[in-house]
C-alpha cells in the first residue's frame, strides 16, 4: 500500500514503455510498435499480456470557467482497455449518447498549473477534490474542422505512473470513428501486465531494446526487493522451523533412549503404557505451547517497534489472526508429530519387555 495507494486504479504489476525519440527518428520516423516487436514483446517468460495505447484521432481542446475567469487549452486523450484500469464500474466507461466523459489525468498536470500557471496568471490553486468537483467543457473537433463535438468532462482519478489523459475504451472508439480520419497507425505507447515486477530480465530486455519505462520506476524496484527480501526471509524461516522440529524431535528421542532402562523397569511392574509416557507427553506440550507463546509475545513487540514507522508512510497493517492461526496449527502439528514419535517408543519399549 505504500506505493499503490495513489495509483490504486493501476496496480504496480502494470508498467508503460515507449520507444526512445532520437535524433534519427524527430522528423518523420517510426516511433509506434510494429505487428512483430508486438509478438516478440508478449513472447517474453515476464509478460502476462499486453495492450496498445489507443489515441484520439482528432483535437481536443478543454475549458474551465472559474469566478468569472476562464481558461481553455489543447490537450489529448488516450485510452487502454478496461479491465487494465481499477476503478469501479460506477465510475468508469462509457455508452454511446452520454454526454459525461471520466479522465484520468497525471498528477504532473496539476501541480504545473497551481504552481507554474495559476502562480503566473493570478489564478487560484486547486486541490484534486476541487479539481474533481469542477466540470470540464470538452471540445472535439475533426482535423478538417467539419464536425464538432462538445462534452462533460469528470475527473475520476489522479495518477502518479501515467503521464497521460486516459479516457474509456468504449469512448475512444466511438469518437474516433466518428470523428477520425481513419488511417491506422502503429500504437507509440505499450501497458503490459508483468509477472514479475523490478525483474532483472525486464530491464534488459529494454535496455537491449531501446525502449523506455514511462513514469516512476523506483517504486516497481523496491516492490521487487521488497519481494525477494521476503522470500530469503521465508526460506530462513522454514528451515530454522524444520530444524527446530528435528532438534526437539531428537531431543525427546535422545531422553527416553537414557531412561530406556527406567522405562523397561516401569512396564516390568505393571504400569500402562500411557502412565510411562505421561511426563515426556507433558514435556512436549509444554515446551511446543511455551515457545508459541513466547513468539507471539516476541511477533507483538517487534510490530509495536516497526509498525508506526510504516504506518508514517501510510502503509496498512494486516491482521495478526492469520499469523495467529498457522502458528497455532504448526504447533498442534508438531505436538501430535512427537506424541506419535513418544508412543512409538513406548510401544517398542513393551515388546522388548514381552
Amino acid at each position: 500500500s505504500i506505493w499503490e495507494d495513489d495509483d490504486s486504479f493501476i496496480r504496480s504489476d502494470y508498467m508503460v514503455i515507449n520507444k526512445r525519440v532520437t535524433s534519427e527518428n524527430t522528423f518523420g520516423g517510426e516511433t509506434g510498435f510494429t505487428a512483430d516487436e508486438l509478438e516478440e514483446i508478449e513472447n517474453q517468460q515476464w509478460v502476462k499480456r499486453v495492450a496498445p495505447f489507443a489515441s484520439a484521432d482528432y483535437r481536443v481542446s478543454a475549458s474551465v470557467t472559474q469566478q468569472g475567469r476562464g481558461l481553455s487549452t489543447y490537450m489529448f486523450f488516450e485510452s487502454i482497455p478496461g479491465d487494465f484500469v481499477d476503478v469501479p464500474a460506477s465510475q468508469w466507461g462509457w455508452r454511446e449518447g452520454s454526454d459525461e466523459i471520466p479522465v484520468i489525468i497525471s498528477k504532473d498536470y496539476l501541480t504545473l498549473y497551481n504552481f507554474g500557471f495559476a502562480s503566473s496568471a493570478g489564478l487560484p490553486q486547486m486541490s484534486e477534490g476541487l479539481m474533481s468537483g469542477i466540470p470540464l467543457t470538452l471540445t472535439l473537433r475533426s482535423e478538417d474542422g467539419m464536425r464538432t463535438l462538445q462534452f462533460h468532462g469528470r475527473v475520476a482519478g489522479y495518477s502518479n505512473r501515467l503521464n497521460t489523459i486516459l479516457v474509456p475504451q468504449e469512448f475512444m472508439d466511438w469518437s474516433n470513428a466518428a470523428l477520425g480520419t481513419g488511417k491506422v497507425k502503429n500504437p507509440s505507447r505499450l501497458i503490459i501486465e508483468v509477472s514479475r515486477p523490478g525483474d532483472v530480465a525486464i530491464k534488459d530486455f529494454i535496455a537491449g531494446h531501446d525502449y523506455e519505462i514511462a513514469g516512476d520506476k523506483s517504486a516497481t524496484s523496491a516492490s521487487f526487493l521488497l519481494r525477494v527480501v521476503v522470500g530469503i526471509v521465508l526460506a530462513i524461516g522454514i528451515v530454522i522451523t524444520l530444524l527446530s522440529f528435528f532438534i526437539l524431535l531428537l531431543s525427546i528421542s535422545l531422553l527416553m533412549e537414557k531412561n530406556r532402562d527406567k522405562l523397561h523397569s516401569l512396564l516390568m511392574l505393571g504400569y500402562d503404557t500411557s502412565v510411562v509416557g505421561a511426563p515426556y507427553r507433558r514435556i512436549v506440550v509444554v515446551a511446543s505451547a511455551g515457545a508459541f507463546l513466547l513468539a507471539i509475545g516476541c511477533v507483538f513487540i517487534l510490530r509495536a517497534y516497526y509498525l508506526p514507522a510504516l504506518e508514517g508512510l501510510d502503509a496498512v497493517s494486516g491482521s495478526v489472526l492469520p499469523m495467529l492461526l498457522l502458528g497455532a496449527v504448526l504447533t498442534a502439528a508438531i505436538i501430535l508429530f512427537n506424541l506419535m514419535a513418544i508412543s512409538r517408543k513406548v510401544r517398542g519399549a513393551w515388546r522388548i519387555r514381552r
